[in-house]
């Protein structure tokens, strides 16, 4: 296993450029099973370890795929398996993005019930609930989802999500963009990657209004067709970076962003007593004299996203105050916090809040990373705690990060990555 081992203490300043967003790239990749002829050439796409996983999982359905230099291509056209198995789809959640494509074209698909972050329950009630309103007949049995359209083809529906998900909403868009007339989906989640896949869509021949909105429309298509397309950045990365700044006293620019996307987090680094300036395509962060304890609540777009909780948390053990952090999607996403604690942070658990009273002198430990945002946030950790932090099990940070200690080591950080092997 590898593990990142950082000498804390240093202080962040430099540019850096943002890489394509993950959580765009698995909904993208996954609606190229919806054609049946040519090539996809698909830019900016991340080589991350959930990259690769999703990738295998078309190949296995038989489409063909290579990663070069960020540029993805993806050939469907001899796709003919409509299972898609648990060995590969135990690795990640976002393995259901298959099924509404599959269902789609094929009229069937067999998927096991996903895996993923080991933190609370996520279910896949509303992307069944999505496909029963376009006409599909679901089963779950011996571990499997086993969706059929009786008439071989998904009608355009009326779907009203009770509550906005990115994951349901994505697999309901592409279901519908070959479904037979028209779909409308109320509630829709607004995330900038559901507008990146409804543009990627469009781009494929389906007509969809209401992009970037929370009601969508969408016109079922015959067929639809291979293209060339660029992927958006990672905001969530860029986040990252830009946290990594603010907690050791550092600035840092990172370009190829879009600062309207990361508004939300902007707004409370200022909050925090971070300075901010954007351009069109850049951010740089400059820390304050002191961090400022700042609350925050995360929910669905705009609003401050869930997966910078973690990060925030890390970041307010260094702000002179009680921070309260709150998480409305995932109540029990806090499995980072006995880690920083670890670390000599001092973070209370209530409910679905944690309460961060600070400044806290963290001092370096081995820690063990639980999920993709907790690792994020130990790195945070240790790039401020005195003395050496080992952040063990970084294939968490693998799946979402491109290189990440590479990256902090061109701002100057002091982190490495070496192998090591785990007992017990």
């Amino acid at each position: 296993m590898d593990k990142l081992v950082i000498r804390g203490g240093r202080r962040l300043s430099g540019t850096v450029t943002a890489s394509g967003s993950k959580n765009s790239s698995l909904p993208i990749i996954a609606s190229t099973l919806l054609s049946g002829a040519g090539t996809f050439t698909l830019h900016h796409i991340p080589d991350l370890k959930d990259i690769k996983t999703f990738t295998q999982l078309l190949n296995h359905l038989g489409a063909e795929t290579s990663l070069a230099n960020n540029t993805l291509r993806v050939s469907t056209g001899k796709v003919q398996s409509m299972l898609a198995p648990y060995e590969l789809v135990k690795k990640m959640r976002a393995s259901i993005y298959v099924l509404g494509p599959l269902l789609a074209r094929f009229g069937h698909a067999r998927v096991s019930l996903p895996g993923g972050c080991a933190f609370g329950p996520r279910p896949i009630d509303l992307h069944l609930m999505a496909m029963e309103k376009l006409g599909a007949k679901i089963t779950i049995e011996t571990g499997f989802i086993d969706a059929t359209a009786p008439e071989g083809r998904l009608r355009g529906a009326h779907i009203t999500f009770p509550i906005s998900s990115v994951g349901a909403t994505g697999n309901a868009l592409m279901a519908a963009a070959l479904a037979e007339g028209t779909t409308t989906i109320s509630n829709a989640a607004a995330e900038p990657e559901i507008e990146t896949l409804c543009n990627f869509l469009a781009a494929m021949g389906a007509t969809i209004r209401g992009i970037g909105t929370t009601e969508l429309e969408i016109e079922g298509s015959a067929s639809l067709s291979p293209v060339e397309f660029n992927n958006v950045f990672d905001r969530i990365e860029a986040g990252t970076l830009l946290a990594a700044a603010a907690i050791t006293g550092g600035e840092v620019t990172v370009k190829g962003v879009e600062p309207e996307q990361l508004k939300s987090v902007l707004k409370k680094f200022q909050h925090a007593g971070c300075s901010i300036e954007t351009t069109l395509d850049s951010v740089t962060l400059k820390s304050g004299k002191s961090l400022i304890p700042t609350d925050i609540t995360a929910k669905p777009y705009p609003a401050f996203p869930t997966d910078m909780q973690a990060q925030w948390i890390a970041l307010m053990t260094q702000a002179e105050g009680t921070s309260h952090i709150t998480d409305k999607i995932y109540h029990e996403r806090f499995n980072h916090i006995p880690e920083l604690n670890r670390l000599g942070a001092n973070i209370e658990i209530r409910k679905n809040q944690a309460v961060v009273h600070g400044p806290k002198l963290l001092s370096g430990t081995k820690v063990m990373s639980t999920d993709l945002r907790a690792s994020a946030s130990l790195v945070l950790a240790g790039l401020v705690a005195e003395g050496t932090t080992e952040v063990l099990r970084v294939y968490h940070l693998d799946r979402g990060y491109e290189k990440i200690e590479v990256k902090l080591r061109t701002l100057g950080a002091d982190i490495s990555r070496e192998q090591y092997k785990e007992f017990g």
